[in-house]
This record gives structure tokens, C-alpha cells and sequence, in this order.
């Protein structure tokens, strides 16, 4: 159920999640180098907290209050429905990203890491790559800020989960925007501000979903968004982080990582 003592909480933690671009923005202009087996155990630990939770939390939620409201069968096959449109909604944001300028494209994310500023002077095609990744990100980011929100709203233990897998996998979207941007223009604070307003668009989502659910809000609607997140949080994890885990690392790292951060959510969720 909403809780509406969770609205600002809720919305703080969204906001935490979004605003985490400017973490990749930051290690990406500042630090001499980055920790990609870090990053692979990381992103591998997010994949296993979304799934874990998207499946044991939210599917479940969406089940349950479905049922209650509209019997076993027909409450069974909405929450299937949301789930797999909740796939559905994210795979066409997904698509409407040329795969060239699509930020989650993580060939290109390593390949930036390593890009040597001497080689490039005012480059012109560097900067739009930035900013057209910015763009990306903010798309991408708004159904993830209304799911971040959603599930806090019902759970903050939940949301605050949620909110620290995304906030993970924001950090290379972070260095996607702010290094193009950086040595295109020399410009360090301009990366920067550029990397962390691409966030923005998880808080606005957030407003957004707030608006809707104080208009329009039932336990049907509340069933349906929960199969929705976790139909996003799913695809997510297979299709961003996962692959990016296992570009990033070595070995057998991501399954380790995305086991871990499910057995972490089970004991998280057990304990609370």
C-alpha cells in the first residue's frame, strides 16, 4: 500500500538515485584512472539487488493486491500483463537511442574511459556525443525515477534498495556524458553540470508519478505499477547491467557479484 508519510523520503531517495550521474562525472574528470574491476562487481551487485527484489518484492506486491481485487485468475494474468509491459515500455526507450549515441552501449563507455585528451582539440562530434548521450540518460532515467518513487512509496527499505542498484549503474552513464563534453571543450565544471542535470529527469519522474497516483490512485492502479517496475528493474539488469558487469570485469565476477547482491536483498529484506 501508499504510504503517504513516505512521499518525502521517497522522494529524496529518487533524487539521490538520479543525481548519482555526477559520481561517474566526477571519478571520470578527477581520478587518474578507473577501478573497472570496482565497477564490474558493482554493476553485477545491482543486477542481483533488482532482480531479487523485482521478483521476491514487487511481482509478489503486484500479485497479491491484483487477487485481492480482482480474484486469483484475472489478478494473475494483470500482474503478468504489467509486468511484461512494464518490459515492454523500457525496451522501446531503449530503441528510440540510435545504438551509436546510446549511453548504456558499454563498448563505448570503456573505450571513453581511455580516451587521451592530447589526441583530441575542440572537437566538435566529441561534444554532441556527450550531450546527445545526456539526452539518452534523461529518457532512460524518467521511468526509472517513477519506479524508485513507486516502490518507496509502498516500502522505503525497498526504495532505498532500489535507488542504491540504480544510483550504481548511473555512475558509467556519469562518465558517458561528462568525458565527450570534457574534452571537447576543456571544461571540467561544464562536463560536470551537463553529467549531473542528466539526472534530473529520476526526481521529475518522481513528481510526475506522484501527480498520477494522487489522481488516480486504487489498488488495481497500485497492483499494475508494481508489475510495471519490475518488468522495468528486470530488464534492466539483463539488458545494462549485467552485460556491463561482465565487459568491465573478469572471470566469473558478475555472477559472483549478481549472487551476492541477491543473497544481500534476501537477508536485507528478512532482517527489516
Amino acid at each position: 500500500m501508499i504510504i503517504i508519510e513516505n512521499v518525502i523520503p521517497a522522494f529524496i531517495i529518487t533524487l539521490f538515485a538520479g543525481l548519482s550521474t555526477g559520481i561517474g562525472s566526477a571519478l571520470a574528470l578527477f581520478a587518474r584512472r578507473t577501478n573497472t574491476k570496482f565497477l564490474s562487481i558493482s554493476l553485477g551487485f545491482s543486477a542481483g539487488v533488482m532482480v531479487y527484489v523485482s521478483f521476491v518484492e514487487l511481482f509478489n506486491g503486484a500479485l497479491e493486491t491484483l487477487i485481492k481485487v480482482h480474484g486469483s485468475k484475472t489478478g494473475q494474468i494483470l500482474a503478468v500483463l504489467s509486468f511484461f509491459t512494464g518490459i515492454l515500455i523500457i525496451a522501446i526507450i531503449d530503441n528510440m537511442v540510435p545504438e551509436h549515441e546510446n549511453p548504456h552501449q558499454v563498448r563505448k563507455e570503456r573505450e571513453l574511459i581511455n580516451i587521451k585528451k592530447e589526441n583530441v582539440n575542440n572537437d566538435f562530434s566529441l561534444k554532441k556525443m556527450g550531450l546527445l548521450s545526456a539526452v539518452a540518460i534523461s529518457i532512460h532515467n524518467f521511468p526509472e525515477g517513477i519506479a524508485t518513487f513507486a516502490s518507496s512509496l509502498s516500502d522505503l527499505t525497498v526504495g532505498v534498495s532500489i535507488a542504491v542498484a540504480i544510483a550504481i549503474h548511473n555512475i558509467p552513464e556519469g562518465v558517458s556524458v561528462s568525458v565527450p563534453i570534457y574534452y571537447a571543450t576543456g571544461n571540467k565544471k561544464k562536463a560536470f553540470i551537463y553529467s549531473f542535470m542528466s539526472g534530473l529527469s529520476e526526481p521529475l519522474g518522481a513528481l510526475i508519478g506522484y501527480a498520477f497516483f494522487k489522481i488516480f490512485l486504487s489498488d488495481t492502479v497500485l497492483g499494475i505499477i508494481f508489475g510495471l517496475v519490475a518488468g522495468i528493474m528486470v530488464f534492466i539488469s539483463i539488458d545494462e547491467l549485467l552485460p556491463a558487469s561482465r565487459r568491465y570485469g573478469q572471470g566469473h565476477q558478475e555472477i559472483y557479484s549478481f549472487i551476492a547482491g541477491m543473497a544481500v536483498m534476501a537477508i536485507s529484506l528478512l532482517l527489516l
